[in-house]
């Protein structure tokens, strides 16, 4: 069973572009389709704030690849448990 604190939701930026968000609004990551395919880029941040592309909590989930934008399948392969 996920545990919903890990859930993550996704908001969308553009056509091509979602961020993953995780908790309470904690930027993990993008989903951008490339190529007819959605590939999630992890991101993370440092202690100034600046980011940190294929950092973060996900950085081991980083190019997971999807066929489409199912959050129940995303929480699958993407949520920490």
């Amino acid at each position: 069973m996920l545990n919903t604190m890990n859930k993550l939701t996704l908001s969308k930026l553009n056509d091509g572009v979602y961020r993953v968000l995780r908790d309470q609004d904690e930027h993990v990551g993008y989903l951008k389709l490339i190529n007819g395919v959605w590939k999630f880029k992890a991101i993370g941040y440092d202690e100034h704030g600046d980011a940190i592309p294929g950092g973060g909590p996900l950085t081991d989930r980083h190019n997971t690849t999807f066929s489409d934008l199912d959050e129940a399948v995303i929480n699958a392969k993407l949520a920490p448990t």
